[in-house]
Protein backbone atom coordinates (compact mmCIF):
# COMPACT_ATOMS: atom_id res chain seq x y z
CA UNK A 1 0.00 0.00 0.00
CA UNK A 2 2.80 2.42 0.91
CA UNK A 3 4.71 1.71 -2.31
CA UNK A 4 1.53 2.39 -4.30
CA UNK A 5 1.20 5.74 -2.56
CA UNK A 6 4.84 6.54 -3.38
CA UNK A 7 4.32 5.66 -7.04
CA UNK A 8 1.17 7.80 -7.21
CA UNK A 9 2.97 10.76 -5.63
CA UNK A 10 5.86 10.38 -8.08
CA UNK A 11 3.49 10.25 -11.05
CA UNK A 12 1.68 13.37 -9.86
CA UNK A 13 4.94 15.31 -9.50
CA UNK A 14 6.36 14.23 -12.86
CA UNK A 15 3.23 14.36 -15.02
CA UNK A 16 3.55 18.01 -16.06
CA UNK A 17 7.34 17.91 -16.71
CA UNK A 18 6.94 14.80 -18.84
CA UNK A 19 4.17 16.42 -20.88
CA UNK A 20 6.46 19.39 -21.52
CA UNK A 21 9.26 17.04 -22.53
CA UNK A 22 6.87 15.30 -24.91
CA UNK A 23 6.14 18.66 -26.54
CA UNK A 24 9.90 19.19 -26.94
CA UNK A 25 10.15 15.75 -28.52
CA UNK A 26 7.37 16.60 -30.98
CA UNK A 27 9.23 19.75 -32.03
CA UNK A 28 12.55 17.93 -32.32
CA UNK A 29 10.96 15.21 -34.41
CA UNK A 30 9.13 17.60 -36.72
CA UNK A 31 11.94 20.04 -37.54
CA UNK A 32 14.23 17.62 -39.46
CA UNK A 33 11.26 16.24 -41.40
CA UNK A 34 9.81 19.60 -42.36
CA UNK A 35 13.22 21.20 -42.94
CA UNK A 36 15.50 18.46 -44.28
CA UNK A 37 17.93 21.04 -45.68
CA UNK A 38 18.55 22.67 -42.30
CA UNK A 39 22.05 23.01 -40.90
CA UNK A 40 23.83 20.00 -39.52
CA UNK A 41 23.85 21.38 -36.00
CA UNK A 42 20.03 21.66 -36.12
CA UNK A 43 19.71 17.96 -36.88
CA UNK A 44 22.26 17.15 -34.19
CA UNK A 45 20.37 19.16 -31.57
CA UNK A 46 17.09 17.54 -32.56
CA UNK A 47 18.58 14.06 -32.23
CA UNK A 48 20.01 14.96 -28.83
CA UNK A 49 16.62 16.24 -27.66
CA UNK A 50 14.90 13.06 -28.85
CA UNK A 51 17.34 10.85 -26.95
CA UNK A 52 17.11 13.09 -23.88
CA UNK A 53 13.32 12.86 -23.83
CA UNK A 54 13.45 9.09 -24.24
CA UNK A 55 16.01 8.92 -21.42
CA UNK A 56 13.71 10.97 -19.19
CA UNK A 57 10.80 8.60 -19.81
CA UNK A 58 13.08 5.61 -19.27
CA UNK A 59 14.29 7.14 -16.01
CA UNK A 60 10.68 7.64 -14.98
CA UNK A 61 10.00 3.94 -15.58
CA UNK A 62 13.06 2.86 -13.62
CA UNK A 63 12.17 5.18 -10.73
CA UNK A 64 8.65 3.80 -10.50
CA UNK A 65 10.10 0.30 -10.59
CA UNK A 66 12.43 1.08 -7.69
CA UNK A 67 9.67 2.71 -5.65
CA UNK A 68 7.55 -0.41 -5.59
CA UNK A 69 8.30 -3.47 -3.48
CA UNK A 70 6.72 -5.97 -5.87
CA UNK A 71 8.93 -5.21 -8.84
CA UNK A 72 8.21 -8.35 -10.81
CA UNK A 73 4.49 -7.66 -10.52
CA UNK A 74 5.14 -4.08 -11.69
CA UNK A 75 7.04 -5.34 -14.76
CA UNK A 76 4.26 -7.80 -15.60
CA UNK A 77 1.63 -5.11 -15.09
CA UNK A 78 3.36 -2.57 -17.36
CA UNK A 79 4.50 -4.50 -20.46
CA UNK A 80 4.05 -1.58 -22.86
CA UNK A 81 6.22 0.65 -20.67
CA UNK A 82 9.00 -1.92 -20.69
CA UNK A 83 8.68 -2.38 -24.46
CA UNK A 84 8.80 1.36 -25.00
CA UNK A 85 11.95 1.68 -22.90
CA UNK A 86 13.65 -1.27 -24.62
CA UNK A 87 12.75 -0.52 -28.26
CA UNK A 88 15.31 2.22 -28.97
CA UNK A 89 18.05 0.08 -27.41
CA UNK A 90 17.30 -2.85 -29.70
CA UNK A 91 17.83 -0.83 -32.87
CA UNK A 92 18.81 2.87 -32.94
CA UNK A 93 16.06 3.77 -35.38
CA UNK A 94 14.48 7.20 -35.12
CA UNK A 95 10.94 5.92 -35.53
CA UNK A 96 11.41 3.55 -32.61
CA UNK A 97 12.10 6.52 -30.35
CA UNK A 98 8.87 8.01 -31.66
CA UNK A 99 6.91 4.83 -30.90
CA UNK A 100 8.45 4.46 -27.44
CA UNK A 101 7.72 8.07 -26.49
CA UNK A 102 4.12 7.82 -27.70
CA UNK A 103 3.60 4.63 -25.70
CA UNK A 104 5.01 6.08 -22.50
CA UNK A 105 3.20 9.39 -22.90
CA UNK A 106 -0.09 7.68 -23.64
CA UNK A 107 0.28 5.49 -20.57
CA UNK A 108 0.85 8.44 -18.27
CA UNK A 109 -1.89 10.55 -19.86
CA UNK A 110 -4.42 7.74 -19.58
CA UNK A 111 -3.76 7.45 -15.85
CA UNK A 112 -4.20 11.19 -15.21
CA UNK A 113 -7.47 11.72 -13.31
CA UNK A 114 -8.09 15.16 -14.81
CA UNK A 115 -7.94 13.81 -18.38
CA UNK A 116 -11.34 12.52 -19.45
CA UNK A 117 -11.94 9.87 -22.06
CA UNK A 118 -12.99 12.45 -24.65
CA UNK A 119 -9.83 14.51 -24.16
CA UNK A 120 -7.69 11.38 -24.27
CA UNK A 121 -9.25 10.12 -27.50
CA UNK A 122 -9.07 13.54 -29.16
CA UNK A 123 -5.44 13.96 -28.13
CA UNK A 124 -4.60 10.47 -29.33
CA UNK A 125 -6.18 11.12 -32.73
CA UNK A 126 -4.34 14.41 -33.18
CA UNK A 127 -1.03 12.97 -31.97
CA UNK A 128 -1.21 9.87 -34.15
CA UNK A 129 -2.21 11.90 -37.19
CA UNK A 130 0.60 14.40 -36.68
CA UNK A 131 3.33 11.87 -35.96
CA UNK A 132 2.03 9.46 -38.59
CA UNK A 133 2.14 12.21 -41.21
CA UNK A 134 5.68 13.22 -40.27
CA UNK A 135 6.89 9.62 -40.13
CA UNK A 136 5.46 8.60 -43.49
CA UNK A 137 6.76 11.78 -45.10
CA UNK A 138 10.23 11.01 -43.79
CA UNK A 139 10.34 7.50 -45.24
CA UNK A 140 8.39 8.11 -48.46
CA UNK A 141 9.69 11.47 -49.62
CA UNK A 142 12.84 10.07 -51.23
CA UNK A 143 11.35 6.74 -52.34
CA UNK A 144 11.77 6.19 -56.11
CA UNK A 145 8.13 5.23 -56.68
CA UNK A 146 6.67 7.20 -53.78
CA UNK A 147 3.83 9.66 -54.25
CA UNK A 148 3.80 11.22 -50.76
CA UNK A 149 6.10 14.19 -51.29
CA UNK A 150 4.64 17.04 -49.22
CA UNK A 151 3.29 17.45 -45.71
CA UNK A 152 -0.18 18.07 -47.18
CA UNK A 153 -0.10 14.71 -48.94
CA UNK A 154 1.09 13.05 -45.73
CA UNK A 155 -1.69 14.58 -43.62
CA UNK A 156 -4.34 13.60 -46.17
CA UNK A 157 -2.97 10.05 -46.30
CA UNK A 158 -2.93 9.80 -42.49
CA UNK A 159 -6.51 11.04 -42.24
CA UNK A 160 -7.88 8.60 -44.83
CA UNK A 161 -5.87 5.75 -43.31
CA UNK A 162 -6.96 6.35 -39.70
CA UNK A 163 -10.60 6.61 -40.73
CA UNK A 164 -10.20 3.38 -42.76
CA UNK A 165 -11.48 5.14 -45.87
CA UNK A 166 -8.43 4.55 -48.03
CA UNK A 167 -9.13 6.32 -51.33
CA UNK A 168 -5.97 4.86 -52.84
CA UNK A 169 -4.81 8.13 -54.40
CA UNK A 170 -1.84 8.16 -52.00
CA UNK A 171 -0.17 5.05 -50.66
CA UNK A 172 3.23 4.15 -49.19
CA UNK A 173 5.56 2.11 -51.37
CA UNK A 174 8.35 1.24 -48.94
CA UNK A 175 8.22 -1.56 -46.38
CA UNK A 176 8.56 0.83 -43.45
CA UNK A 177 5.87 3.09 -44.86
CA UNK A 178 3.47 0.17 -45.17
CA UNK A 179 4.29 -0.85 -41.61
CA UNK A 180 3.33 2.66 -40.52
CA UNK A 181 0.10 2.31 -42.48
CA UNK A 182 -0.76 -0.90 -40.64
CA UNK A 183 -0.12 0.82 -37.31
CA UNK A 184 -2.34 3.76 -38.24
CA UNK A 185 -5.11 1.45 -39.46
CA UNK A 186 -5.14 -0.54 -36.24
CA UNK A 187 -4.97 2.62 -34.16
CA UNK A 188 -7.80 4.19 -36.11
CA UNK A 189 -10.01 1.12 -35.69
CA UNK A 190 -9.27 1.03 -31.95
CA UNK A 191 -10.02 4.73 -31.48
CA UNK A 192 -13.21 4.51 -33.51
CA UNK A 193 -14.25 1.60 -31.31
CA UNK A 194 -13.61 3.67 -28.19
CA UNK A 195 -15.63 6.59 -29.60
CA UNK A 196 -18.50 4.31 -30.60
CA UNK A 197 -18.53 2.64 -27.18
CA UNK A 198 -18.44 6.03 -25.46
CA UNK A 199 -21.41 7.30 -27.49
CA UNK A 200 -23.35 4.08 -26.86
CA UNK A 201 -22.63 4.30 -23.12
CA UNK A 202 -23.87 7.90 -23.10
CA UNK A 203 -27.14 6.93 -24.77
CA UNK A 204 -27.61 3.97 -22.43
CA UNK A 205 -27.01 6.11 -19.33
CA UNK A 206 -29.41 8.74 -20.67
CA UNK A 207 -32.11 6.12 -21.27
CA UNK A 208 -31.52 4.68 -17.80
CA UNK A 209 -31.94 8.12 -16.22
CA UNK A 210 -35.14 8.70 -18.19
CA UNK A 211 -36.49 5.30 -17.19
CA UNK A 212 -35.62 5.89 -13.53
CA UNK A 213 -37.41 9.26 -13.60
CA UNK A 214 -40.43 7.73 -15.28
CA UNK A 215 -40.57 4.92 -12.72
CA UNK A 216 -40.31 7.45 -9.88
CA UNK A 217 -43.19 9.49 -11.28
CA UNK A 218 -45.25 6.33 -11.81
CA UNK A 219 -44.66 5.24 -8.22
CA UNK A 220 -45.64 8.70 -6.99
CA UNK A 221 -48.88 8.63 -9.01
CA UNK A 222 -49.70 5.18 -7.69
CA UNK A 223 -49.16 6.37 -4.10
CA UNK A 224 -51.38 9.39 -4.72
CA UNK A 225 -54.06 7.19 -6.28
CA UNK A 226 -54.09 4.90 -3.24
CA UNK A 227 -54.31 7.90 -0.89
CA UNK A 228 -57.20 9.45 -2.83
CA UNK A 229 -59.04 6.13 -2.86
CA UNK A 230 -58.60 5.85 0.92
CA UNK A 231 -59.97 9.37 1.42
CA UNK A 232 -62.97 8.66 -0.78
CA UNK A 233 -63.71 5.48 1.16
CA UNK A 234 -63.47 7.41 4.43
CA UNK A 235 -65.85 10.10 3.17
CA UNK A 236 -68.31 7.55 1.81
CA UNK A 237 -68.89 5.98 5.24
CA UNK A 238 -72.38 6.90 6.72
CA UNK A 239 -72.42 9.25 9.68
CA UNK A 240 -72.90 7.32 12.95
CA UNK A 241 -76.20 8.05 14.93
CA UNK A 242 -75.98 8.61 18.71
CA UNK A 243 -77.06 5.64 20.82
CA UNK A 244 -79.68 5.63 23.70
CA UNK A 245 -77.06 6.17 26.33
CA UNK A 246 -75.77 9.21 24.48
CA UNK A 247 -79.30 10.58 24.23
CA UNK A 248 -79.95 10.00 27.92
CA UNK A 249 -76.75 11.72 28.97
CA UNK A 250 -76.69 14.45 26.46
CA UNK A 251 -80.42 15.09 25.98
CA UNK A 252 -82.45 17.83 27.67
CA UNK A 253 -82.96 17.32 31.39
CA UNK A 254 -86.46 16.23 32.52
CA UNK A 255 -88.45 18.79 34.45
CA UNK A 256 -88.35 18.28 38.18
CA UNK A 257 -91.49 18.22 40.25
CA UNK A 258 -91.98 20.86 42.90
Amino acid sequence: MKDRIKVDEWEQRTRTPLLLLAACFALAFAVPVLAPDASTWVHTVCRAVEWAVWAAFAGDYVTRLLLTDERWAFVRGHPLDLLAVALPLVQPLRLLRLVSTLLLLGRRARNAPQITLTVYVAGSVMGLMMFGSLAVLQVERDAPDGNIRTIGDAVWWSFTTMTTVGYGDLAPTTGLGRLLAVGLMLSGIALLGVVTANIAAWFISRFERDNAEEMRQTALLEALTVEVAALRAEMAKPASTPGPAALELGGPSSPTRP
